[in-house]
């Protein structure tokens, strides 16, 4: 059974040398940022394994802690990114319906509700 579970740190620790390379190459910032959660989940499990093979319970709390910063960080870049794309556009947004297709339809809506 260990050696199913070095096989599947093994197999984390490729995956992960993977994903290195789509956070190298990129070509977007959203590729970048998801490449590196999915590195700190794998990492995550990595470690979770570790402790599992050595009956050490301390390298628990290690994940949790690091399980922790990794969703801090990920909704932080969530809301830079979140940020960045309000500033891009000054436009308004622009749905393409009429001022008249909005009111029909809050009306249609209102009368299947009362229904």
């Amino acid at each position: 059974m260990n050696r199913f579970y070095m096989g599947a740190i093994i197999f984390l620790a490729i995956t992960i040398s993977l994903c290195m390379v789509r956070v190298i190459k990129g070509p977007t910032r959203g590729d970048r940022i998801i490449g590196i959660n999915i590195i700190g989940t794998k990492t995550i499990v990595i470690i979770a394994l570790i402790s599992f093979l050595m009956k050490e319970v301390y390298f628990i709390d290690v994940v949790l802690v690091y399980a922790l910063i990794s969703f801090v960080g990920s909704f932080a870049v969530a809301r830079e990114l979140d940020d960045d794309s309000e500033t891009l556009s000054d436009e308004p947004f622009d749905d393409g319906f009429s001022a008249d297709d909005k009111r029909e339809s809050a009306v249609f809506a209102e009368e299947v509700l009362h229904d």
